[in-house]
């Protein structure tokens, strides 16, 4: 199991919060592969912690579908499937639309100028080969959007949601050769913004988002063939 050799320490006094924050950001970026098998020794040791709090931690992963377990024979990070893809996106571009609904009239140049420079990131990050940056970047300029609706509830059920969608887009973003597509998408939904069309930003949105939904489905039924051959 590839845990990072330098890891600070957990402070105990936040003990459970670092532990479950440290392993869910592993899982999600990448560094805990999907299926890798999962140690509660090695991760207590690694993280300077007694088994109790790894094993807290492993089980609300596990809640959230991070993580799956075969009593007393085995746990692994949760295998990334084209249906949690398909379950996950269409509600959050439903989500986002209202969002960007009640944002609009907010939207001020200075959010303007930060999607752009997040965009800027994404196709820094895609040109040199960085999922983790470039699923960042990505969602970077989504979140303006999200934060500029002033609602905390919507904004709490989104981020909740993109926790598996950033593990799904860090592999789609490591493997994809169309992954440049999204900064385009990116650029055409910032002019509607810019221009207050709401109409045309919302129809943006979607299609930004049902087509990345496509590349990663693409993607996976490529290294599906590849796995068969």
């Amino acid at each position: 199991m590839p845990i990072p050799k330098e890891n600070k320490q957990i402070n105990r006094s936040f003990m459970r919060d670092e532990v479950y924050n440290t392993l869910l950001n592993w899982i999600t970026e990448g560094v805990l592969r999907p299926g890798e098998k999962l140690l509660d020794k090695d991760l207590a040791e690694t993280l300077g912690v007694s088994r109790t709090p790894v094993r807290e931690a492993l089980r609300r992963l596990e809640d959230k579908d991070l993580v799956e377990a075969a009593a007393s024979r085995w746990t692994r990070v949760s295998k990334i499937s084209i249906e949690e893809a398909e379950q996950i996106y269409p509600i959050i571009w439903v989500l986002e639309e209202l969002a960007v609904s009640m944002a609009l009239s907010s939207l001020t140049d200075q959010d303007f100028e930060e999607m752009a420079a997040a965009n800027a990131d994404l196709k820094a990050a895609i040109d040199a080969k960085d999922p983790i940056r470039a699923s960042q970047a990505d969602a970077q300029f989504h979140d303006v959007l999200i934060r500029r609706s002033g609602n905390p509830h919507l904004i709490n059920i989104i981020q909740d949601l993109k926790i598996k969608r950033h593990r799904l887009e860090v592999h789609y973003f490591e493997g994809s050769a169309t992954a440049s597509d999204s900064v385009v998408e990116h650029n055409q939904i910032l002019e509607a913004l810019k221009a207050r069309r709401l109409d045309t930003a919302l129809a943006l949105i979607k299609s930004n988002w049902e087509a990345s939904l496509e590349r990663v489905r693409a993607q996976m039924q490529a290294e599906n063939e590849d796995g068969e051959q």
